[in-house]
C-alpha cells in the first residue's frame, strides 16, 4: 500500500487536476476541464492512506453507491490507470445522469456566505470557501441545514 505522500505525489503528477484541501486534513482533486457536472476525481484522500476516485462512468471497477472506488490497497500503477480512466470518463459527449445546476450562495445576516453545490447525482456539498462544511444525499436536507443554521438563499 502507497503511504499518504506517495499517493499525493502521483496525484499531483496530473497537472490537470487541482487541489483542494478539506476537512480532517483530507485532499480533493477537481478536474476543472470536465463537461460534466461532476469535476471530483479524487476524493477524501486521508492521511491514513484511504480516498475513492470516481469510477462511476467505468466498467472495469468496483464502484459503490457513489460511484467511487476505494484507492486504499492500489500500487502506483493502478493508481495512475483509475485516475486516468477518472478523467478520460469525465470528457465523453454522454449525457450526465442528473440535471444541471449553479452553485447557490447562502448569506446569514452577518454577511457570511456558504455555497451549495452539487457534486454528483446524490451528493450536495456546501462550502465555506474551499472548505468542506457539510455534505447531504438531497437539495432538501443541504438546504434545511442552510435555513436551521440561519442562512437564506443570496439574491442576485
Amino acid at each position: 500500500m502507497l503511504t499518504f505522500e506517495e499517493k499525493l505525489k502521483v496525484i499531483e503528477s496530473f497537472d490537470r487536476l487541482t487541489r483542494h484541501n478539506v476537512s480532517l486534513g483530507r485532499v480533493n482533486f477537481h478536474f476543472e476541464e470536465s463537461i460534466r457536472e461532476k469535476k471530483t476525481v479524487v476524493y477524501h484522500l486521508h492521511p491514513n492512506g484511504n480516498g475513492f476516485v470516481f469510477t462511476a462512468h467505468l466498467n472495469d471497477f468496483d464502484s459503490d453507491a457513489k460511484g467511487m472506488t476505494n484507492i486504499r490497497d492500489f500500487s502506483e500503477e493502478e493508481l495512475r490507470s483509475i485516475i486516468q480512466a477518472s478523467m478520460d470518463s469525465l470528457l465523453t459527449e454522454e449525457l450526465a445522469d442528473f440535471e444541471p445546476f449553479t452553485d447557490e450562495p447562502w448569506v446569514n445576516e452577518n454577511g457570511q456566505e456558504l455555497v451549495l453545490t452539487r457534486e454528483d447525482a446524490d451528493t450536495w456539498s456546501v462550502y465555506a470557501d474551499e472548505m468542506l462544511d457539510g455534505i447531504f444525499t438531497t437539495y432538501e436536507e443541504a438546504a434545511s441545514y442552510l435555513d436551521q443554521e440561519g442562512f437564506s438563499k443570496k439574491t442576485r
